[in-house]
């Protein structure tokens, strides 16, 4: 009899669509409040869910604040050549970036990404920042926070600090992504945590 290690996978919700909207509408009025209004500001979203949040984002700012024109001031920074994991990770497509016509210069940039991990996403971020122009100010706005940073970078704006182990991964699931088109048992948006654990033992008849 051999017996054989069984991975177990659990899976635990932690953010409902509820969860999720609410944590974006507090997130605008922080950042409006910040900025002391809408004046320079530009939300630029990390793909691929950084950009969904952002476009969300820009929603609400506009429809708490009219002076802000979410058509107009909302983008996507696509970071995949500015990796520093590039070498290792080729299998990467580069998204494209598409920036206000304005441009950054001057502005308040606010980057917007779904988990903030290591940093090393959004260090990427400020050097792709530094080849299209040179903002004011440079703001982070993230959906969770799990901590485990490898770079002293830390975002302004969190909907969620969320305490994990290494051996956890987040996962975020947004209908715009992960809906009919994509996953069809996902029905609403979440954010749930997996866990695999070496647990149980499995035998074989030899």
């Amino acid at each position: 009899m051999q017996a054989e290690s069984r991975a177990v996978r659990t899976v635990r919700n932690v953010l409902s669509a509820a969860d999720i909207d609410r944590a974006l509408t507090r997130i605008a009025h922080e950042i409006l409040e910040a900025n002391r209004g809408p004046a320079g500001l530009v939300i630029l979203g990390i793909p691929r869910r950084g950009v969904t949040l952002a476009e969300r984002l820009a929603r609400k700012l506009s429809r708490i604040e009219p002076g802000f024109d979410a058509g107009t001031s909302t983008g996507e920074l696509d970071v995949t050549l500015y990796r520093d994991d590039l070498r290792r990770s080729t299998s990467r497509t580069p998204a494209p970036t598409r920036l206000p016509a304005t441009g950054i210069d001057g502005a308040t940039v606010v980057l917007v990404d779904d988990v903030l991990y290591s940093g090393r996403t959004i260090r990427a971020a400020l050097d792709a920042l530094n080849d299209f122009g040179r903002p004011s100010a440079v703001r982070l706005a993230v959906l969770v926070d799990r901590g485990h940073r490898e770079l002293p970078i830390r975002a302004d704006f969190v909907g969620k600090n969320l305490p994990t182990s290494t051996a956890e991964r987040v996962q975020v699931r947004l209908v715009e992504i992960d809906g009919p088109d994509g996953t069809a048992e996902v029905t609403e948006d979440a954010v749930s945590i997996t866990d695999h654990a070496e647990t149980g033992t499995r035998g074989e008849a030899r």
